[in-house]
């Protein structure tokens, strides 16, 4: 039996598990990319134009421009 000569704890096994967890792994990682690409598109582009005028990314004349774009 399978179970009696150890042939189960010295790899032949846990093998499968190795593959399970790793499939597991890469299907987590796929859809934290996914939800991270995706968690952006959730704010209006008037949200994110105010984020990016608070991080200093943009001047106040290029805020007011594309405000100004946005409401129109």
């Amino acid at each position: 039996m399978m179970w009696d000569d150890g042939y189960f704890f010295h790899g032949g096994g846990f093998m499968w598990v190795f593959w399970v967890l790793l499939i597991i792994a890469i299907v987590f990682i796929f859809q934290n990319m996914a939800k991270g690409n995706s968690s952006s598109t959730n704010e209006s582009p008037l949200e994110i134009l105010k984020k990016r005028y608070a991080r200093g990314e943009i001047d106040e004349e290029e805020y007011e421009k594309r405000r100004n774009k946005l409401e129109s």
